[in-house]
C-alpha cells in the first residue's frame, strides 16, 4: 500500500498560484492524471496532470528532457493518447513520476520558467476517457445499498446469504463508458407491467443514478496467476468518480437469471481525472467488520488491509433539472456519504477478481457499486432515496423527482479532507439524460 512521503506534506506550496485556493480539488499534493486536448480542436489527446485550475501538458514536458531514469520513462508513456502504457509500467514508475512532478511544480523549483509554457487553463480543454478500457467489472461493495435494495424486493430476507462472504460483481459493457459531460438517450427495453400477460418494448420510466467510484487497473497479471491481497494495490493506479446509470424497470424484468443487461449497458459516466492511490494515502482508515459478521476468508484478509484498507472519500450527488439549468441554479444536493462505509475494499475486489486465474490488463476498470451509507440521506441511488418511488424527492425550487426526467443533469463530486492533510478532490462527473432516440 502507498505510504506517506514528501509529496503529501501539507506545507508544500506550488508556484502555480491557483493551487492554493481553499476549495481547489487540485493542490500540489494531488497531481491526478487525465488525457486532454484544447477544446474545439483536432489536436491529439495526450496525458496531463491537474495543478490548481491548470493542466500540465505531459506530452510537451516529455520533449524537454527535464527528468531522467524511471520518472522519464513514465513521462514518455503519458505522451500518448491513452494512459495504458503508463499504467502498465507499475507502481514504482507511477510514484517516480509523481515525485518528479511534485518537485518541479513546487515553489522555488528551477523548472518553473520552462514548465510555465506547458500549462493550459482547464477551462480551455476537453477530456477523453483516460484509458482504452478493455474490460469493465461492476461490484456491489456497499452492504447498506444491498440491504436497502433487498428490502424493496425481499422485506423478510433483504441480504442474500453469500453477500458477506464474497465480493459480488458482474461484467459490464466498456463501449458505452464516456467521460464527464456525457449525454445519453433514455434507454428502451422490455418491461412487464403489473398484471399484464406479456411484456412490451417501451422507454424506461425509471432511469436512476448510481454513485460509485471507478478503480483503474494499472499493471496486470498473467492468465492463470492470481494476485494475492498483499500485492493487490500494486496493480491499481488510482480512482475516479463513476455514475453507473440504471434503468430500474428494465432491470426488474430482465435480471433473472443472469443479472444486469440492457438496464445497465446503455451508459456509464466517469470523471476525467484519475486520483492515484498514492495521493490518497493520508486518508486511509482501518477496515473492520462487525464482530457478529463472518470475517473475510484468508485469501481476502491481510494485516495491511485491516489496518488501512478503507479510504475516507467524501461523496456527493447533485441533480439539476432543466428548469434549474435555465435559471442558472447549482445542482440540488440529494446525497452525501463516504467511501469508508464500503463492505469490501479495493484490494479484496482485485484479489477476488483474479483468484480464479482471470487476467486483468492495464486500463481495465472496476466499479465499486453504489456507495450508500448507513442512513437514508446517504443513499447513492434514487430507488433508495425515494424508497422504490413511494416518497418523491422535494427539490429546493419546488420541483420533485422520483426517477430522472429528460434533460436532468446529475453531478457527482468527491474529495478528501481532514486536519493535518491537504484537501484533495476528484473534480466533477456530470451526465445528462436525453429523450429516447427513437422507437422500433
Amino acid at each position: 500500500m502507498p505510504m506517506l512521503n514528501e509529496t503529501h506534506n501539507p506545507a508544500l506550496r506550488s508556484w502555480v498560484e491557483s493551487a492554493h485556493t481553499p476549495d481547489t480539488d487540485f493542490p500540489i499534493q494531488n497531481l491526478p492524471f487525465a488525457v486532454f486536448r484544447t477544446r474545439g480542436t483536432s489536436e491529439a489527446f495526450r496525458g496531463g496532470v491537474a495543478i490548481g485550475d491548470q493542466v500540465l501538458d505531459l506530452a510537451a514536458v516529455a520533449k524537454l528532457g527535464l527528468f531522467s531514469g524511471l520518472a522519464d520513462t513514465a513521462l514518455q508513456a503519458t505522451a500518448q493518447d491513452k494512459l495504458n502504457a503508463f499504467m502498465g509500467l507499475g507502481c514504482e514508475a507511477w510514484s517516480a513520476l509523481r515525485l518528479a512532478l511534485s518537485r518541479a511544480l513546487c515553489a522555488g523549483a528551477s523548472e518553473q520558467a520552462t514548465l510555465q509554457k506547458c500549462l493550459l487553463p482547464q477551462s480551455a480543454v476537453e477530456y477523453d476517457v483516460p484509458a482504452r478500457i478493455g474490460d469493465y467489472t461492476d461490484f456491489y461493495t456497499s452492504v447498506h445499498h444491498a440491504t436497502n435494495i433487498g428490502k424493496l424486493f425481499r422485506p423478510d430476507n433483504p441480504l442474500l446469504p453469500n453477500y458477506k462472504w464474497v465480493p459480488i460483481g458482474y461484467h459490464g459493457r466498456s463501449s458505452s463508458i464516456g467521460v464527464s459531460g456525457q449525454r445519453f438517450h433514455r434507454p428502451q427495453g422490455q418491461t412487464m407491467a403489473p398484471g399484464a400477460d406479456a411484456p412490451q418494448l417501451t422507454a424506461s420510466k425509471r432511469v436512476d443514478i448510481e454513485l460509485e467510484l471507478g478503480v483503474f487497473v494499472g499493471s496486470g497479471n498473467a492468465l492463470g496467476q492470481s494476485v494475492p491481497i498483499t500485492a493487490a494495490e500494486d496493480h491499481v493506479l488510482g480512482l475516479c468518480l463513476l455514475n453507473d446509470w440504471s434503468a430500474r424497470d428494465l432491470q426488474a424484468w430482465e435480471y433473472q437469471p443472469l443479472g444486469p443487461f440492457l438496464a445497465k449497458n446503455f451508459a456509464t459516466t466517469i470523471s476525467p481525472w484519475i486520483v492515484t492511490l498514492e495521493a490518497l494515502a493520508p486518508y486511509r482508515l482501518s477496515f473492520t467488520r462487525p464482530a457478529e459478521d463472518p470475517q473475510p476468508l484468508p485469501y481476502l484478509d491481510s494485516d495491511a488491509n485491516r489496518a488501512q484498507g478503507a479510504i475516507d472519500i467524501q461523496l456527493e450527488v447533485g441533480i439539476a433539472t432543466p428548469k434549474m439549468q435555465s435559471a442558472g441554479e447549482q445542482p440540488a444536493v440529494v446525497c452525501r456519504t463516504s467511501y469508508r462505509h464500503a463492505y469490501w475494499t479495493i484490494a479484496q475486489m482485485l484479489t477476488h477478481h483474479t483468484v480464479n486465474g482471470c487476467n486483468l490488463q492495464p486500463g481495465d476498470l472496476l466499479g465499486t457499486g453504489t456507495l450508500s451509507g448507513p442512513t437514508l440521506d446517504q443513499a447513492g441511488a434514487l430507488i433508495e432515496l425515494t424508497q422504490g418511488g413511494k416518497n418523491p424527492l422535494q427539490l429546493p425550487n419546488g420541483e420533485a423527482r422520483v426517477f430522472l426526467e429528460d434533460g436532468d443533469a446529475v453531478r457527482l463530486r468527491g474529495w478528501c479532507e481532514k486536519p493535518g492533510a491537504a484537501r484533495i478532490g476528484f473534480g466533477e462527473c456530470v451526465g445528462t439524460v436525453l429523450p429516447t432516440a427513437g422507437k422500433h
